[in-house]
């Protein structure tokens, strides 16, 4: 592996997470709980695949193939793409997509907060703009987690239950393989083993003022976007994401 086939690997990642997590956002378009909170949810998604189009942007430069960020985004099958299982995962109620919400925003938080030192100056830039976007996702998840845990006896059942149905998927934030060593040893990437502990604290803090309780669930973990390998639910997205520009590629817009 040379550094291109590791940035282009790693790019991937940041990229298709922030591409599939926009897309389900923009699944709730036109069917947000109140207006205020659609409009939200819609410019959440804008963010995110705005995230998705710079970063996707510079792993088609570092392939050095001449692949674009649309070429990536509707041309990969499914087990080319590393995003997150997270964010791939049904939407759910209101409070599965602000819990999945949630867990990622804080996640990229502080992952993007490390790349700010990246010595890779496009990582870096891109890390220190989409920074400013994500601590507000951060905020916005974050008082929602708090108004659905600590409201009522409905909105408190349906948060605990999405946080102990998506816990499952959260090792998979922070797996790291030959890509992440090879990276961390050029000041590129950053140690997601460091990430975590802030991860979990930040969430578990936030957890305990919602009243929610913290998931102990050590056993049955899925992991294995870093390899490609995902749940059914993103060739369902791929299927309807991809349809038009797969059913006329030499299309111009």
């Amino acid at each position: 592996m040379n550094s291109k086939e590791a940035v282009f690997e790693y790019c991937l990642r940041l990229g298709d997470t922030s591409l599939i997590l926009g897309h389900r956002l923009s699944e709730w378009c036109g069917h947000g709980p109140i207006l205020e909170e659609d409009i939200a949810m819609s410019n959440l998604s804008l963010d995110l695949i705005g995230q998705a189009r710079m970063i996707l942007s510079y792993a088609g430069e570092a392939e050095g193939k001449g692949r674009t960020d649309d070429d990536l985004a509707y041309h990969r099958d499914a087990m080319q793409f590393r995003n997150v299982l997270l964010a791939e995962l049904p939407n759910g109620d209101f409070a599965v997509t602000m819990t999945r919400h949630f867990f990622i925003s804080v996640y990229n938080f502080y992952l993007y907060e490390a790349l700010k030192k990246s010595k890779d100056k496009i990582i870096a830039a891109f890390a220190e703009k989409s920074l400013k976007e994500v601590a507000y996702h951060v905020r916005h998840s974050s008082d929602w987690m708090l108004r659905l845990g600590d409201g009522s006896e409905e909105s408190h059942s349906r948060a605990q239950t999405a946080v102990d149905d998506l816990w499952i998927y959260t090792d998979d934030l922070f797996q790291m393989n030959e890509v992440d060593t090879f990276l961390i040893k050029e000041g590129i990437a950053a140690d997601l083993n460091g990430i975590k502990e802030k991860w979990k604290t930040h969430v578990e803090d936030i957890l305990k003022k919602a009243t929610l309780t913290f998931p102990q669930i050590n056993n049955f973990m899925r992991t294995g976007s870093r390899e490609g390998k995902h749940t059914e639910y993103l060739d369902y997205i791929l299927a309807e994401m991809q349809v038009l520009p797969r059913a006329y590629p030499d299309a111009k817009w």
